[in-house]
């Protein structure tokens, strides 16, 4: 699998609090058979837990559905959350997103923000795109902060001379 190719993993769930737990079981099951760590896995469990109860909470009046996606790479997992429910054209939405800015004060994030700031803590990236609804992209690269391993022969161990 070269650097763009991924496997494309996606759920469409009712937008009700009961579906959050199945979608937190899916990422721990994608996560685990991708190598992931344990920690790193309940890091991702938290982050898309805290979208997907965004998206209850938030994105409808009365009773609507959310997207999932998780795109496997050789060296990351992207999970992507929308809150419209919709199939969506993942490279469509991934050139119209923007950072979300962890770094602001929490009293500047508006509604659903301290969500958003704990996503960002948890996760390596976190994107979105508010257009058309709220699409959040949540990356966590292998290997912890996506740098290459043993890069140049750097990490490697040499014995020490007697």
């Amino acid at each position: 699998m070269n650097q763009n190719e991924a496997d494309h993993i996606v759920m469409s769930v009712p937008a009700k609090p009961e579906y959050v737990g199945v979608i937190r079981l899916t990422v721990s099951g994608i996560a685990n058979r991708a190598g992931f760590t344990y920690d790193e896995i309940e890091d991702m469990k938290i982050a898309v837990a805290e979208a997907c109860t965004n998206v209850v909470t938030h994105a409808y009046e009365d009773s609507g559905s959310m997207s999932i996606s998780y795109l496997l790479y050789e060296d990351r997992m992207e999970i992507i959350v929308a809150d419209n429910g919709q199939s969506f054209d993942v490279s469509k939405v991934k050139e119209h997103l923007g950072p979300v800015d962890a770094n602001r004060p929490v009293g500047d994030l508006k509604e659903g923000g301290l969500g958003l700031f704990l996503i960002s803590t948890l996760m390596d990236k976190v994107e979105i795109n508010d257009e058309s609804g709220i699409v959040l992209v949540m990356t966590k690269f292998l290997h912890g902060d996506g740098v290459e391993q043993n890069v140049s022969g750097l990490g490697q161990t040499t014995q020490p001379e007697q």
